[in-house]
């Protein structure tokens, strides 16, 4: 949902969107190394999470021991979550003229909720912009990962998979596509990578492209 509306402040809005285990986080962290690098003043955040409530929010919706949760309840946890970290966290840091950093934005509950829950890519996206009130990324950075390839990186850990990612294969396959969906319904404002890249050659053509695009 990268632009859907102008932004009103002079700093820059980035998100990292992408299947689980596409690598968002490290390539989140590169670009922040680099922008700091630069002289740029960076926030980096996640969501859902980013504030207090947020990372309560994250405990209940992405936990395993917590009951049930339909799907509408959990696109509204995800919504309302966001509303916090807009409001809280990314709005403030914009009208300082800082460089902020995403992990994950409404791409991933228009992906997750209103594709994969099967509630409707338009009515989450819906939710979610009423929740920003129309804020929208400058950039989308969207690490395209095969599904077989993003669950061999997380069972090759010791960690557990959250309730998102013990997800079955097939719904990590519509999360892909629609992700893609998204991207290629606004191409402009997405950088798409093949998330099977080496680490350094993603970092070198995401820092790039931010970079021009600072410029």
């Amino acid at each position: 949902m990268t632009s859907q509306t102008s932004r009103p402040t002079r700093g820059m809005f980035i998100a990292f969107e992408g299947g689980d285990s596409a690598g968002k986080s490290t390539q989140a962290a590169r670009l922040a190394e680099s922008l700091q690098a630069d002289g740029q003043t960076v926030v980096r955040t996640r969501e859902p999470g980013g504030t207090e409530i947020g990372e309560k929010l994250r405990s209940l919706v992405l936990d395993h021991g917590h009951g049930h949760i339909d799907a509408r309840t959990e696109a509204l946890i995800f919504a309302a979550s966001r509303a916090a970290h807009v409001h809280q966290v990314i709005l403030p840091a914009l009208e300082r003229g800082d460089v902020v950093i995403c992990d994950r934005y409404i791409d991933s509950s228009v992906a997750y909720q209103g594709v994969g829950r099967g509630l409707g890519a338009e009515s989450v996206l819906e939710i979610n912009l009423w929740a920003v009130e129309g804020l929208g990324p400058d950039l989308t950075v969207l690490l395209d990962v095969d599904h077989v390839e993003g669950r061999s990186r997380r069972t090759s850990t010791a960690a557990q998979e959250d309730r998102m990612e013990s997800e079955p294969d097939s719904f990590h396959e519509q999360i892909r596509a629609a992700f893609r969906d998204q991207a290629a319904l606004n191409p402009e404002a997405y950088l798409v990578l093949n998330a099977s890249d080496p680490v350094d050659v993603l970092a070198a053509t995401i820092v790039g492209a931010v970079r021009e695009h600072l410029a």
